[in-house]
């Protein structure tokens, strides 16, 4: 399939099978869930209801700090248990960041290496979106550690935007989201410290089959990442850049 090519033209098979990976936080997971074929009436559906449509066939937990060791063997797994191959997957959708250096990376060279000799279209999805689609609010925040926070917030024309702050960054936002979501204690502390009477919407960690939800709108009208292209979405730099710099200017 083309990357403009939609679900809808390509018109064959009564479902379409997706794999969800996600290796952004402190536990990932892979998915497998089958989307409706695209009707006059599915495509009629909001994008919460699209998503909500996507039927979850299993999904499979990895410890953090594992992905390398786990994530191909995990994806082999739920395939076996679902008697499916590689060549049957009709797209795949992937969590591109922010988190982890390590963790984004892993799951991004493994979705490419799978996407590839079938030239299975991809689509990328930042795991802040899929936290606020969870939660039904525009905002939210995870724990980027150093006391600070992976930020998401809504623009006044509706758009969103992302970013890394910490308390001095958030003191200085205006206006103030009224809700955000949240699915850690440590961001919810920070938010609440700076921002005072703020909503905090908390959820489960979003996971690779919440991500095949929020996908399913970008995947039935063919909005596909270019591999050659595709690059984790990380807010900040590594340890090895910052201390690397570090050394090099003393």
């Amino acid at each position: 399939m083309t990357e403009s090519q939609s679900v809808a033209e390509r018109g064959d098979g009564a479902e379409l099978l997706v794999l969800g990976v996600d290796t952004c936080g402190p536990t990932g997971s892979v998915a497998l869930a089958r989307i409706g074929r695209p009707t006059t009436e599915i495509l009629s559906k909001t994008a919460w209801d699209l998503g909500q449509s996507a039927k979850i066939l299993g999904q499979i937990t990895l410890a953090g700090r594992t992905y390398s060791a786990t994530l191909v063997a995990a994806i082999g797994e739920l395939l076996t248990q679902n008697e499916a191959r590689l060549a049957d997957l009709g797209a795949i959708a992937v969590v591109h960041g922010p988190g982890s250096f390590t963790g984004v990376r892993v799951g991004l060279s493994a979705v490419k290496g799978l996407a590839e000799p079938g030239n299975t279209p991809v689509v990328a999805v930042s795991r802040l979106a899929v936290l606020a689609a969870k939660a039904g609010v525009p905002s939210a925040a995870l724990d980027a550690h150093r006391h600070e926070v992976f930020l998401r917030l809504e623009e006044r024309d509706g758009s969103a935007r992302q970013l890394l702050a910490g308390a001095e960054d958030l003191a200085q936002i205006n206006p103030v989201p009224t809700k955000a979501a949240i699915c850690d204690d440590v961001a919810a502390a920070l938010l609440e410290s700076v921002w005072k009477g703020i909503e905090l919407i908390r959820t489960e960690a979003p996971t690779a089959g919440d991500a095949i939800r929020v996908c399913v709108p970008a995947i039935l009208a063919g909005e596909f990442a270019d591999l050659a292209l595709l690059d984790g979405h990380y807010l900040r730099r590594s340890d090895a850049e910052i201390f690397g710099d570090a050394v090099q200017n003393k």
